[in-house]
């Protein structure tokens, strides 16, 4: 590879050698000057520089080797940590959904400070606002809650808000370039508040259907790659819908289910649940997680964040 290649490479938004082998040659030659053969070149020495197992067999415990080198990140709540097995695991996509004012978005916020508390883990955080609700002075008695100052995590946390579905796609190419770019901390955590709010507006009735699925699951795809790449944890937030065809068990009350159907579903290695409880109290279910079982926690919401019934 030539500097004129890393240089075109860069602008396109490919700042690693990982993230060039993660690619498909389509990708790769979509870029404005990239030609067939050095599209193949370019490809067989980002194979040569990497050890990256994309592609390559492993054994089990080389792979158990690899996966302890991820981290948690605390919700806040001492009881909904445990329900996930100590936390938000990076290099995984975990989603929470559920109605307004059930503490989706007060978990992100509770979030953005916590992934910065670990010395071992904690990094920098990059915060995806899509509805406009991200504000910072709600972090300020989340800090004096955690005893940490203010004014330091708001320079620690990174975000962008963005208002339409073009710029979502391109998400995961800019965030990328961001972590290139920044040569302080290391990050740690990618909030995205919500995922499907702009698919939501951006397409409608089912004749666009196939076309949002498919441009969303290449997008979910992209993050899920990033994550592996820079051992980030990735939190996104979802809304629900009603579900017309819940059948008898609408009689225990309206069913809902979460936006984005199969390609979310799919792309989240853990689905949580929020519902409404008494006053504060909240209830997080475990929907899917490939290692803990479906179990419920109860928090509560407050001005100083997540924390515990």
């Amino acid at each position: 590879m030539n500097a004129t290649d890393t240089k075109k490479l860069r602008e396109a938004g490919y700042c690693t050698v990982e993230a060039v082998q993660q690619a498909t040659r389509k990708q790769l030659m979509e870029v404005k000057g990239i030609t067939e053969a050095r599209c193949a070149a370019i490809i067989e020495a980002a194979n040569k520089l990497t050890d990256l197992h994309s592609g390559r067999f492993r054994t089990a415990a080389q792979l158990r080797e690899e996966q302890r080198a991820r981290f948690r990140i605390s919700t806040g709540s001492k009881e909904l940590d445990t329900a996930l097995g100590g936390g938000i695991e990076s290099k995984m996509l975990t989603e929470v959904y559920g109605e307004f004012r059930t503490g989706k978005t007060q978990l992100c916020a509770t979030m953005a400070v916590t992934a910065q508390l670990d010395p071992k883990c904690g990094g920098k955080v990059i915060y995806v606002d899509t509805e406009g609700n991200f504000f910072p002075e709600r972090l300020r008695p989340i800090c004096e809650r955690f005893g940490v100052d203010y004014d330091t995590i708001l320079n620690n946390i990174v975000t962008a808000r963005i208002f339409s579905t073009d710029q979502q796609e391109a998400l995961a190419q800019m965030i990328e370039a961001q972590i290139d770019q920044d040569e302080g901390a290391p990050y740690s955590l990618l909030i995205i508040d919500s995922v499907m709010a702009l698919w939501r507006v951006d397409f409608s009735g089912r004749g666009e259907l196939s076309e949002r699925q498919q441009k969303l699951g290449k997008h979910l795809n992209d993050i899920r790659k990033l994550a592996e790449r820079h051992n980030l944890a990735v939190v996104y937030t979802n809304q629900v819908q009603a579900d017309p065809s819940g059948g008898m068990m609408a009689f225990a009350g309206e069913v809902r289910k979460p936006l984005g159907g199969h390609v979310v579903g799919h792309a989240s290695n853990t689905r949580i649940m929020f519902r409404k409880g008494r006053d504060t109290e909240r209830i997080a279910k475990i929907v899917d997680s490939p290692t803990m079982p479906e179990v419920d926690a109860t928090f509560t919401i407050t001005s100083s964040g997540v924390g515990d019934a």
